[in-house]
């Protein structure tokens, strides 16, 4: 998995890059907590699950399904999250959906559930080019150095990219309209 962290980068590009009219501060900050939130899955090796199970890492909290139920969540809570109830179902279950599609690009792990609860195969990108983060023991080591500039240069860049190419349309039609 990249770092958990990392996961709130795509959300948070795509929310700055559209704007706050589009995407409010309050959905904004919901995204990338979303985003985050399949690694809370970690919690089941507390409770003696397996990492291949079904409700072990990356299985049915990677999916689509839960995926689309945090972003349905979202939509009957879109008033507090000042959007409209198909902005913040869009928003969300496509913040959420990023987690596991960032972890099917990573070297390790036994891949994503992304198709639970029709199946439990996991699932590897064709590339996997980010390398895995260690578990908090090992994270600050060396190891954990390399997995920040994978996740710098596979998520980082590319998420201040995406961010550019959705701002720039926005702020020059913004400065044409200020003329």
């Amino acid at each position: 998995m990249p770092t958990v962290f990392a996961h709130a980068l795509v959300p948070v590009a795509v929310g700055l890059g559209l704007g706050r009219r589009r995407i409010p501060a309050r959905l904004l900050i919901t995204g990338a907590v979303a985003a985050m939130l399949p690694d809370a899955d970690v919690v089941a090796f507390k409770f003696g699950i397996a990492y291949a199970d079904a409700l072990g890492h990356r299985g049915a909290s990677h999916s689509l399904v839960f995926a689309l139920l945090l972003g349905a969540l979202s939509a009957c809570f879109h008033r507090p999250l000042r959007a409209r109830a198909w902005t913040a179902f869009l928003f969300v279950a496509c913040s959420v959906l990023s987690h596991p599609l960032l972890d099917m690009l990573t070297n390790g792990g036994l891949g994503v559930g992304l198709l639970w609860p029709w199946s439990e195969q996991r699932f590897f990108a064709p590339w996997q080019v980010i390398e895995v983060s260690p578990f908090a023991h090992r994270f600050f080591s060396a190891r954990g150095v390399e997995v920040l500039w994978s996740e710098a240069r596979w998520i980082g860049v590319p998420a201040l990219l995406l961010m550019a190419v959705l701002a720039a349309p926005r702020i020059l039609w913004e400065r044409r309209q200020s003329r």
